[in-house]
């Protein structure tokens, strides 16, 4: 039995076909339309319907990478199901350099959003109502805000033995965060409506870090096989297995002040560790920043300038930390990236 059409925003995608589309948002102040670019690969055998979004925030241009080099893969031959690839949603905030729309709203707090509502609320709608009601699974990739970096991670409601924790596993990132859900957030939407997702977080917004985006194209090829989309044996040798982390804080600044850290990211510390010292100009006032427990540093200021309580390094907790730090270790050594024509 032959496989039917697919269609989105009123396109319809034969079956073994792929079709660039631009869904219409907006208009700009000069009348200019605006839309969110969205790829449609459609196979001609039956699958999962896979959504991979990039650019909710629209400063965190890593993820934009990362859903272009997915399409340029050759592994996509043959494609069973059906993959969905929207690198930049808020392109608002994309073309401005900013995470949040003209409004100020982080998109990604506005979900499911209302077609009557605030600037968010519709485009929240919007990309929920032509795209996201559509997948049966979903990878949302995310960086670190401006001037934070983040370790490559996983975060995710994991139930055991469910099937978002055998798409995180699948991934290979280093560490994965079993996260509550963040209420107006797509992985909130897509979790109550029990479709399984995952938030790969990678790197540091308005930058391209590339042991941020290779990574980021592999895992995402790596789930994909795991939901039988994808033919033939993986190409690299499998990545250790990841730790669940149980729980994560941040250190944050004692004193205002220019901050020197004496630690780097994806470091196993000790609780009470000394991460980073706060002075102020002259030196005359110094403060520690230690850590709260035993853990891996996930997550880090970039910026030295710091104010007193501002968020510094992130610190996620685990039960095996030998194990965490072996499996981020195992990562650090596998970054050198494989030829293009692998992805």
């Amino acid at each position: 039995m032959a496989r039917s059409s697919f269609e989105l925003a009123g396109v319809r995608v034969a079956p073994g076909s792929r079709i660039q589309i631009d869904v219409p948002v907006a208009r700009l102040y000069t009348h200019a339309p605006l839309h969110i670019p969205v790829e449609v690969v459609h196979g001609r055998q039956a699958g999962p319907l896979l959504l991979v979004c990039g650019g909710i925030h629209g400063d965190e241009i890593n993820s934009v990478e990362i859903v272009r080099r997915l399409l340029r893969s050759r592994q996509l031959q043959g494609l069973r199901g059906t993959l969905i690839a929207s690198p930049i949603v808020n392109v608002f905030g994309f073309v401005q350099h900013s995470r949040y729309l003209p409004d100020r709203r982080d998109l990604n707090r506005c979900f499911p959003g209302s077609e009557s509502g605030s600037l968010g609320g519709r485009v929240a709608a919007l990309f929920r109502e032509q795209i996201v009601d559509q997948a049966s699974h979903i990878i949302d990739l995310h960086t670190g805000a401006i001037h934070r970096t983040n370790l490559p991670q996983i975060r995710a409601q994991l139930t055991p033995g469910g099937e978002t924790e055998r798409m995180a596993n699948a991934f290979g990132a280093p560490v994965i965060l079993n996260a509550e859900l963040r209420e107006g957030s797509l992985r909130h939407y897509a979790q109550n409506r029990g479709i399984p997702v995952l938030t790969y977080e990678a790197g540091e917004a308005l930058r391209f870090d590339e042991w941020a985006i290779a990574p980021g194209v592999r895992g995402v090829l790596r789930v994909m096989r795991r939901l039988g989309m994808l033919s033939g044996e993986q190409r690299r040798r499998p990545p250790s297995p990841a730790e669940i982390a149980n729980g994560s804080s941040w250190a944050r600044a004692p004193i205002d002040g220019i901050m020197r850290p004496q630690v780097r990211l994806g470091a196993r510390v000790a609780k009470h560790e000394l991460l980073g010292r706060v002075a102020d100009p002259f030196g005359n006032a110094e403060g520690e920043v230690r850590s709260m427990a035993d853990g891996i540093v996930i997550g880090m200021s970039r910026l030295p300038l710091a104010n007193e309580g501002e968020a510094l390094f992130h610190i996620a907790r685990f039960d095996a930390i030998e194990e965490a730090e072996n499996a981020v270790e195992s990562f650090h050594s596998s970054l050198e990236p494989p030829p293009d024509s692998l992805y």
